[in-house]
C-alpha cells in the first residue's frame, strides 16, 4: 500500500560557527513491488498531475527502479535483503521537485530491515549512493549505526573529508532517521527525520497542499537561505570545482 509521511527535519551546524534549522515536509512511502499499480485522483505515476512521481528522478534514470535497487544490493554482497523494497521520497508538486535524500529501506521476507540506500541529490544535478548495512548482514535494528565515508559533495560549507553515521528506526506507522557527519574536528552536522506513516488518500494529498503549497520551492529556498546565513557567519566557502 502506497503511504504518505508528515515528516519534520532538522538540520543543525556544530562547532564554532552553529547554526540550525526546521521544517516540515511531506514524503512519499513507495513499495516497489507495486509501484504504479495504485493511482488517485490528484497522484499519477510517470505523467503530471498535483502530485506525481516520476521513476527517472530516481537510480540512474533509465534501469527499472526496483531492478536497479536489487543490483546495488548484489554489487555490496547483501543477499539477505530478499523482501519488499520500499522507497521514501519527496513527491514532485505540479511538476517540480529537488530531493536532497530519499531512502530505500530494503527489508527481508521476514520483514526486518538489512540495508538502506541513501540517495543523494545535490544542487549541481549530481547524484551519489550510500548503501548502509552492517558488514555481517544482520539485520539493523532501532539502536544502530552504521558508517559511511563521505564521498560526495554536498554542502559548500563541508569538505568532502570525514564519514557519515546513520540511525534508522523503521515502523509501521511512524519512522525517525539521524544522519551525522563527522570530520577530523569532530560533529559538524546532524540531520534529523521523524514521522508518521499513512495511507496515501486523495484527501491527505489535498490537505498536504493547502498546508504546504510550496513545498519544493521552499525546500531548495532554504538550501539557499541557510547558505546566505553561513556566509554571513564567516563560514568557509569550498568551491565545487575545487572540491571535486
Amino acid at each position: 500500500m502506497n503511504e504518505i509521511a508528515d515528516v519534520r527535519i532538522t538540520h543543525s551546524r556544530r562547532g564554532a560557527r552553529k547554526n540550525a534549522f526546521a521544517y516540515r515536509a511531506l514524503y512519499l512511502v513507495l513499495p516497489l513491488s507495486t509501484l504504479g499499480r495504485d493511482p488517485r485522483p490528484l497522484f499519477a505515476f510517470n505523467r503530471f498531475s498535483l502530485f506525481s512521481f516520476h521513476a527517472r528522478d530516481h537510480g540512474d534514470g533509465k534501469t527499472d527502479l526496483e531492478t536497479w535497487a536489487r543490483q546495488q544490493l548484489t554489487r555490496h554482497g547483501i543477499t539477505e535483503a530478499d523482501g519488499e523494497i520500499v522507497l521514501m521520497t519527496l513527491p514532485r508538486i505540479l511538476g517540480y521537485v529537488f530531493n536532497p535524500v530519499s531512502f530505500w529501506l530494503c527489508h527481508d521476507r521476514d520483514h526486518r530491515l538489512r540495508a538502506v540506500i541513501a540517495e543523494v541529490n545535490n544542487t549541481f544535478g549530481e547524484r551519489h549512493t550510500y548503501v548502509c548495512h552492517h558488514d555481517d548482514r544482520r539485520p539493523i535494528e532501532k539502536p544502530d549505526w552504521l558508517t559511511e565515508r563521505k564521498a560526495f559533495y554536498v554542502s559548500p560549507f563541508l569538505t568532502i573529508e570525514g564519514e557519515y553515521k546513520f540511525r534508522f528506526d523503521v515502523e509501521a506507522s511512524r519512522f525517525a532517521m539521524t544522519i551525522n557527519h563527522h570530520d577530523s574536528e569532530g560533529l559538524r552536522l546532524t540531520t534529523g527525520m521523524s514521522g508518521s506513516r499513512e495511507p496515501l488518500t486523495t484527501a491527505r494529498l489535498l490537505r498536504a497542499f493547502l498546508l504546504n503549497p510550496l513545498l519544493p520551492l521552499k525546500v531548495i529556498a532554504l538550501i539557499h537561505w541557510q547558505a546566505m546565513r553561513l556566509m554571513l557567519k564567516g563560514v568557509k566557502y569550498n568551491d565545487h570545482a575545487k572540491a571535486g
